[in-house]
């Protein structure tokens, strides 16, 4: 695998994990846009260049949000041995458990459909149609208005925000793009809506991180003469990830969503308009 590829690729990863396009969508269209067939008959390397591809975007999202991540960490952990803490959570305890929970549909969902899911996961006109219509969705979530702050996260709101988060494995879907779609219906301000999106995705992509890494083990893990552009990928996907939360939360601080509902209508049908020409 050349190493442009593997930067290139890991700039596509970082930003589009964050910015609510999909970027499992756009690890699809990329390789068939550009012609690129660099794990051809080696479909566990793909997996495993996917694997350190999110990793390097989790790496991104956690230096960003360390300083959450600590104190939420540090006051879910301590209701496991403070009785007080559990009969009276307070606000960090309650939203620390309560974004452990919002990973459950993905999870279950992850291991019921895993065929299906690997069997759609590649299908370009699919992709290119839920960038359109789950690009519209976003566009009409951005119209509503919302006031709630992050810190009045609640049950309801993650497992909504959980299932949101679980059809985002199809490729197209965004899971950003989705959870942020929800956040907002429940009345989160876009702030709120953003950075509850983004601290959702850090236990996901971690799980999801492990397990696909556990099995790439398994087959034998990545050969000698790969190893440079994972490396590659991993790193550029870091560096770019965090990038994109900055950009997102500062973005959205001030403006809407409108950017990214035309980039995903835009790509959408551009895509669907070369599925009908001999070109790809």
């Amino acid at each position: 695998m050349p190493i442009l590829h593997a930067i290139v690729l890991g700039i596509i990863q970082g930003l589009t994990e964050f910015f609510p396009v999909s970027s499992s969508g756009h690890l699809v269209l990329a390789p068939w846009l550009f012609g690129w067939d660099d794990f051809a008959g080696q479909e566990n390397l793909g997996k495993a260049f996917d694997v350190a591809l999110h990793l390097g975007t989790l790496v991104g999202a956690v230096a960003y949000f360390w300083a959450d991540l600590v104190r939420l960490g540090t006051a879910g952990l301590g209701a496991l041995v403070d009785a007080d803490r559990r009969r009276s959570p307070d606000t960090d305890t309650r939203t620390a458990w309560l974004l452990v929970l919002s990973v459950t549909p993905a999870v279950v969902t992850g291991v019921a459909l895993a065929p299906v899911l690997e069997a759609l996961d590649d299908v370009i006109w699919l992709v290119a149609v839920l960038l359109i219509v789950f690009g519209l969705v976003l566009a009409w979530a951005d119209r509503l208005t919302g006031t709630r702050p992050a810190d009045t996260f609640g049950l309801r709101d993650a497992v909504l925000m959980g299932v949101g988060q679980a059809l985002a494995l199809q490729p197209g879907v965004s899971r950003s793009g989705v959870t942020i779609t929800v956040a907002r219906r429940r009345g989160f301000d876009r702030d709120a809506a953003a950075r509850l999106s983004f601290l959702m995705s850090i236990p996901v992509i971690a799980g999801a991180g492990v397990y696909s890494a556990i099995g790439v083990i398994g087959e034998g893990g990545v050969p000698a003469d790969f190893r440079p552009a994972f490396a590659a990928g991993f790193i550029t996907s870091a560096i770019t990830g965090w990038l994109a939360v900055w950009a997102t939360l500062r973005l959205v601080r001030t403006r809407s969503f409108a950017v990214f509902v035309r980039y995903r209508v835009a790509l959408g049908i551009g895509v669907l308009v070369l599925l009908l020409t001999p070109w790809r």
